[in-house]
């Protein structure tokens, strides 16, 4: 009875190119994407708010000093007047 079980491992055969550039592709996804998370999750330096809301307050300020020209009236045009006269 010991004899019909074949307990000896499978025979696999070797990864192919392809299939190795596929795993390594993905452990980098991975971890790319871990880094991102933690990125997320860390909560930055202080100075480098500050630096960031410094440039943000300048770009306000420079488009609040950027005068609006009059914005034209755009009336739409009349049955009558958008018809040709034959």
């Amino acid at each position: 009875m010991s004899a019909d079980l074949d307990l000896s491992p499978p025979e696999v055969p070797e990864p192919t190119f392809l299939e190795s550039l596929l795993r390594y592709g993905l452990f980098l996804g991975a971890i790319f994407q871990l880094v991102c998370i933690l990125a997320i999750i860390v909560p930055t330096p202080k100075g480098h708010e500050k630096e960031e809301s410094e440039t943000t307050n300048g770009k306000v300020a420079e488009q609040t000093k950027k005068p609006k020209g009059p914005v034209p009236q755009i009336r739409p045009k009349s049955k009558k007047e958008s018809k040709k006269k034959r």
